[in-house]
């Protein structure tokens, strides 16, 4: 039973019943985010510290490549790390769109200013070019020099298209970045009606209409195989400004059959997808149909909520382990240090926006909630205002954050902008003549159509209880208040009004309260903050200890500090009685006694900028828990076994050893998963290495994680292929060796060999996790 249908009916008023009826309003808009402003809390810090990054920025540096490429002097040198490859040009997109919900959120002028600086400066770069095209982005020709990314456009418009997803033509991922420069265009003519913005926008959008109306449909495909953002929300929403109808129909042209098909027709193929290249697909599909009320691209969406949000999320909300969906309900097997991509929950908040305001329904808000606090709010460091690209949740690993020395600009750094800037946009909706309350952060709001004050003050998610006050309220009269009510209370919300228990009608997971309201008046709620076990999909034995909306994590100490311990296990019949609260204003606990192999302190998650957690947890009774440990001691014997009779080992992925082994490599790039370092190679490329060899049957040992997608490779010693490894889910959720019998001949009168690793056409090669050569075990005589 959903939590809202079981609240607690403490004390009845007949006078605040509501008359019958829905009292939840059918359709439901956010209040703007320049009427809300944040009161102290973890969120108005988020922002403040946020808003001193944007102004470490240089707007000219992100606007090296725009002049450059355009024929101008560049006024400033480019940043480094993304901004210095062909993907350049995404982070200024995201920085236009944070500089204007930062001076929504707080009224700070010098955004405004600089936001109408940066379209200022590509007017000019457009108009130098004289294309209507305008953009930083590169190509990285054959011999490795990176020119201006336009020269793509012409040849894809010849149908000369070559992509590997996220190459295209030689440019990493264009139409991404395009994506952002038109979302920051769009922002910003939408913020305070800035012209030039839009015709910019518009300008840019001609010369891409002529791109695709040189491809005929299947052409189309090819190009959409490339990740392209959220293009065609892009098209949707420059239809709504101008009212040219050529910009819808290429709106509804930028549609990636292969990925958004299924999800129309209500099926879950998104295993082994990339996730962060959908989701902003599945938003455009949600703005198109808010334009054009066709229901299709309406179930698109909502399936694919629906399925990620249950079948293929986290418990902080997040999605994805190395970027990519794995199969519905197999979060257990993929809790690493490469979780939750920070962009994945920025856009995934985004399609619940647009859900949420088809029909409003407090579950969609649990969601929000849940990522938000657990997820948004543990990506951006509150020191030096880094964010984090991935949110690790394998037990004892560091979050890593970009670095203070601006020059990392990951696509999660540009989301992460955007997302710290706008913590008051989803406190506040309203409907019909309601108002809806979703959030409970400590905020003021004016609310226009009552010509209302309304402040909310709270201390959630540490205490239970949230304020709503009418400090003025110009248009009193009879109205619905609808506060939301997470499905974890568990029947056991307290409403009160001016202090006094009152009996809210419960509906689409709300406590509504329905009165004639003066100025003055308070409506509080009290959420239960319990602890409670939360399984993973699909694997009951792997749990999280959640407390009201907020993942707890068990405190492993400090981020310098190496975590080389067993994962701590939980073993017994009531595990919750084993946590004793040791301060309510930080919610830390003690849990005694529970965990396997020593006693643990629990926080929460998010709160952990610096220090290393445990999340997950496996569980086990009392016997299962000793058959545990009597596989962990079989194991330890069979790798004491082969160290024993080992000649060489090779640590891929780690510069020393490779130095050591003389490795040489092409499109090959270090990889680090689970724990463990590695190396992999992409179509094209190789890697090799030598290793040491002695007399007598040896054995070539590779390591791999038992997960991979569908990929093929040769393994050849001194250029003889000795092997071709076949990966595709070969031993789901753990790591496998494979061992390759070398023939004597390969190792005769030799002291060294070399490997080599090469990855079939359109195919890639590992990641290998380590290879080792070792003796045969000799078979025992008769």
């Amino acid at each position: 039973m959903r939590g809202a249908a079981g609240i607690a009916l403490m004390g009845v008023t007949p006078r605040v019943m509501a008359a019958t009826g829905s009292m939840v309003p059918a359709k439901a808009e956010p209040f703007p985010l320049a009427a809300v402003r944040l009161r102290p809390s973890l969120y108005a810090t988020a922002v403040e510290t946020n808003r001193r990054y944007l102004h470490r920025l240089d707007p000219d540096r992100l606007l090296h490549n725009f002049r450059l490429y355009a024929g101008l002097a560049p006024r400033a040198p480019i940043y480094g790390g993304w901004e210095s490859d062909t993907i350049a040009g995404h982070t200024l997109g995201h920085y236009m769109s944070a500089l204007v919900l930062t001076w929504q959120q707080t009224g700070d002028a010098e955004m405004r200013r600089r936001a109408d600086y940066i379209v200022t400066e590509l007017a000019e770069a457009q108009a130098k070019r004289g294309t209507g095209y305008v953009g930083a982005l590169g190509r990285k020709r054959p011999d490795g020099t990176i020119v201006d990314g336009e020269e793509i456009f012409p040849e894809i418009m010849a149908g000369r298209i070559k992509s590997g997803g996220f190459d295209l033509n030689g440019s990493w991922s264009p139409l991404y970045t395009v994506h952002k420069l038109f979302a920051g265009l769009l922002d910003i003519h939408a913020g305070w009606g800035n012209a030039q913005a839009l015709a910019v926008a518009v300008g840019l959008g001609r010369y891409f209409a002529r791109v695709f109306a040189a491809l005929d449909d299947a052409r189309v495909q090819e190009v959409l195989g490339c990740e392209y953002g959220g293009l065609n929300e892009s098209f949707a929403e420059l239809h709504q400004r101008t009212g040219d109808p050529q910009w819808l129909a290429l709106a509804e042209r930028i549609y990636d059959r292969k990925i958004l098909d299924p999800l129309v027709a209500q099926q879950d193929q998104l295993a082994n997808l990339h996730a962060n290249t959908q989701v902003p697909k599945l938003i455009g599909l949600a703005r198109l149909y808010e334009i054009t009320g066709r229901q299709a691209p309406a179930r698109g969406a909502r399936f694919f909520w629906d399925t990620v949000t249950g079948h293929h999320s986290y418990v902080i909300g997040g999605n994805a382990d190395r970027e990519y969906f794995s199969g519905p309900d197999t979060i257990a097997r993929h809790i690493t240090e490469q979780t939750c991509e920070h962009c994945n929950s920025y856009n995934m908040l985004k399609l619940t926006r647009h859900l949420y305001g088809w029909q409003p329904d407090g579950a969609l808000f649990d969601f929000y909630e849940r990522t938000h606090l657990n997820h948004v709010m543990a990506a951006q460091h509150p020191g030096h205002g880094g964010f984090t690209y991935m949110t690790p949740l394998m037990t004892g690993t560091a979050r890593e954050y970009s670095s203070p020395k601006d020059d990392a600009f990951w696509c999660c750094v540009g989301s992460g902008m955007e997302s710290h800037a706008k913590h008051g946009e989803s406190i506040f909706w309203q409907g019909g003549d309601a108002l809806l309350v979703n959030l409970y952060i400590p905020s003021e709001a004016r609310w226009e159509r009552r010509d209302a004050t309304l402040t909310l003050d709270t201390t959630y998610p540490m205490h239970g209880t949230s304020r709503l006050t009418f400090t003025d309220l110009g248009k009193g009269g009879h109205f619905p208040v609808a506060l939301r009510v997470p499905g974890w209370a568990s029947g056991r919300a307290i409403v009160t009004v001016n202090d006094r228990p009152v009996t809210p009608v419960l509906e689409r997971g709300y406590a509504v309260v329905s009165r004639r309201w003066v100025q003055g008046d308070v409506v509080a709620i009290t959420l239960p903050l319990d602890l409670r076990l939360e399984a993973t999909p699909g694997d009951d034995a792997t749990v999280a200890v959640v407390r009201g909306p907020m993942v707890m994590a068990a405190d492993l100490g400090p981020s310098e500090t190496p975590w080389n311990a067993p994962d701590p296990a939980m073993v017994g019949a009531e595990p919750l009685k084993a946590f004793v609260e040791q301060d309510t204003s930080t919610a830390r606990y003690a849990a005694r006694g529970i965990f396997r192999p020593a006693d643990l302190s629990f926080v929460p998650f998010f709160s952990q900028y610096d220090r290393r957690s445990a999340v997950y947890f496996k569980r086990f009774t009392e016997a299962g828990w000793k058959a545990e440990e009597a596989a962990f001691l079989a194991e330890q014997a069979r790798v004491r076994d082969i160290a024993a009779r080992s000649v060489d080992v090779m640590h891929l992925g780690e510069m020393q050893p490779e130095r050591d082994h003389g490795l040489t490599s092409e499109i090959s790039y270090p990889v680090s998963y689970r724990g463990r370092q590695g190396r992999d190679a992409r179509s094209g490329g190789y890697f090799e290495f030598g290793m040491a060899v002695r007399p007598g049957p040896l054995i070539l040992q590779a390591t791999y994680w038992g997960d991979e997608r569908k990929r093929d490779f040769d393994i050849l010693v001194d250029n003889v292929k000795i092997a071709t490894q076949h990966l595709e889910n070969n031993r789901p959720g753990q790591f496998f060796d494979v061992e390759y019998p070398l023939a004597d001949a390969l190792t005769k009168g030799k002291k060294r060999v070399r490997i080599r690793v090469v990855p079939h056409d359109r195919s890639s090669a590992g990641p290998v996790f380590g290879m080792r050569l070792f003796v045969a075990k000799k078979e025992p005589t008769a």
